[in-house]
C-alpha cells in the first residue's frame, strides 16, 4: 500500500480485510454481502432498502479513497463495491438459500465476464462511480435473471 498504513476507511473498502486475501477478492466480498444479508434477517424491505442504499452511496467515495490509498484505479483489493450491488440485489430475491446461492453465482458469472453494460461501464467510468457502477450492473443482471428462473419455476409448477 505505498508504504502507508491502512486507514479505517481502506480496511471497510477492503471488506474489512477479505478483499486482501491472496485469491478471488471479488468472491469473498460477495460472500460478504451474503453474511450482511443472513444478519439482517427478518428486518423488513424498507431497512433492507435503507441500508443497501447507503452501502452505494458511501462505496463511490470510499472505493475512490482506496484506490488513491492503494495507487490504482480499480484495486482488486477493494470488495466494497460487490458488496454493496449484491447487497442491494438482494433485495429482489427471496431470503432462502436455492435464489440466495442463485443470485451469487449470477453476480460472480456477470462480474468476472462483463458483459454489456458491465464491461461498458467498467471501461468507460473512472473514480469511485466506475468503481461502483459495474458491479451494480453485474447486480442488476444477476438479479434479472435469477427473478426470471423464478419466475419460470412458478410457471411451470403451475403447469403440473
Amino acid at each position: 500500500m505505498n508504504g502507508r498504513r491502512m486507514d479505517v476507511w481502506t480496511l471497510a473498502a477492503t471488506g474489512f480485510g477479505l478483499g486482501l486475501l491472496p485469491w478471488a477478492p471479488g468472491t469473498w466480498g460477495s460472500l460478504l454481502a451474503i453474511g450482511v444479508r443472513v444478519a439482517e434477517g427478518p428486518l423488513g424491505l424498507a431497512a433492507r432498502a435503507v441500508i443497501a442504499a447507503l452501502a452505494v452511496l458511501v462505496g463511490v467515495p470510499l472505493c475512490a479513497h482506496a484506490a488513491r490509498r492503494l495507487g490504482r484505479p480499480d484495486p482488486p483489493q477493494v470488495v466494497w463495491d460487490e458488496v454493496a450491488a449484491l447487497l442491494a440485489a438482494t433485495l429482489v430475491v427471496p431470503f432462502r438459500p436455492l435464489p440466495l446461492a442463485a443470485l451469487f453465482l449470477a453476480f460472480r458469472f456477470f462480474d468476472i465476464l462483463k458483459p454489456w453494460p458491465v464491461g461498458f461501464l467498467d471501461r468507460k467510468l473512472k473514480g469511485g462511480l466506475g468503481i461502483m457502477a459495474d458491479d451494480l450492473a453485474a447486480a442488476a443482471l444477476a438479479a434479472v435473471a435469477v427473478a426470471f428462473l423464478l419466475w419460470l419455476q412458478l410457471l411451470l409448477m403451475r403447469r403440473h
